[in-house]
């Protein structure tokens, strides 16, 4: 579903990414680790479409980035970092814009929205303006807004920001019949222990480079001194 050859980034004379090379079938839930700074968001960015490799190849779905990034983009659902949304927007008019964006059947997407804002518990803030939810409400919405167009590739920067316990487990049942469906989830987080929960491989990056990919057993069973990913991110991330 992902492949990234060769794939560097420089801002300046920073290189964020530097000749990174991945591949991520479909149906795989693939997690990105490492420190502030190392080039995880830089990576899914470029991998959504609102970066360009400086050098390198990233395709998604067999369209190459820099060639056919709108092809590419209709198969993929963005949820970054910071939840943003039109504030003067509720919550059921941005799910309903987006499903006009898509070009989505207006019957499915209004019945989708309901169905979402059900899931999350939100119908009850479903028309209250924006501007007043929470940042875990807005988050919520931005996930819904991922899920109603029913991606082949859902990109999402730390997922559990802001949430409750009760919604990061529903997010977590989400994504992970998500990709037990037969779609990819590409994935950053700082939160090991959800990395090693539901992922199927994960990969260390630090400094641009990725240092380490697999599964968390492969990974614990490349360390002689300890099996905690944590012990053994902190030792391959650790500065000289």
């Amino acid at each position: 579903m992902i492949e990234i050859t060769n794939f560097s980034k420089t801002f300046g004379d920073t290189r964020a990414v530097d000749d990174l090379t991945l591949t991520i079938p479909a149906g795989e839930f693939f997690t990105l680790l490492g420190p502030n700074g190392a080039g995880k968001t830089t990576t899914l960015k470029t991998v959504a479409g609102l970066l360009r490799p400086t050098s390198g190849r990233v395709s998604v779905g067999g369209y190459d980035m820099a060639r056919k990034n709108t092809e590419a983009k209709r198969l993929i659902s963005f949820i970054p970092d910071v939840p943003y949304v039109y504030e003067k927007l509720t919550g059921r008019e941005f799910l309903y814009f987006i499903g006009d964006l898509y070009t989505l059947d207006r019957d499915y997407y209004r019945d989708e929205t309901e169905r979402l804002l059900s899931l999350f518990y939100m119908q009850d803030y479903g028309d209250q303006l924006m501007e007043g939810y929470s940042h875990g409400m807005r988050q919520k919405i931005v996930i819904c807004s991922a899920l109603i167009t029913r991606p082949r590739l859902i990109i999402i920067d730390e997922p559990m920001v802001g949430l409750d316990p009760k919604s990061i487990r529903l997010v977590k049942d989400i994504l992970r019949t998500f990709a037990d469906g037969g779609k990819t989830i590409l994935m950053s987080t700082h939160t090991l222990t959800l990395a090693e929960e539901i992922s199927d491989r994960v990969g260390i990056i630090h400094n641009g480079k990725l240092i380490i990919e697999g599964t968390v057993e492969e990974i614990q069973s490349s360390s002689e001194k300890t099996k905690r990913l944590e012990d053994i991110f902190l030792r391959m991330t650790a500065e000289d």
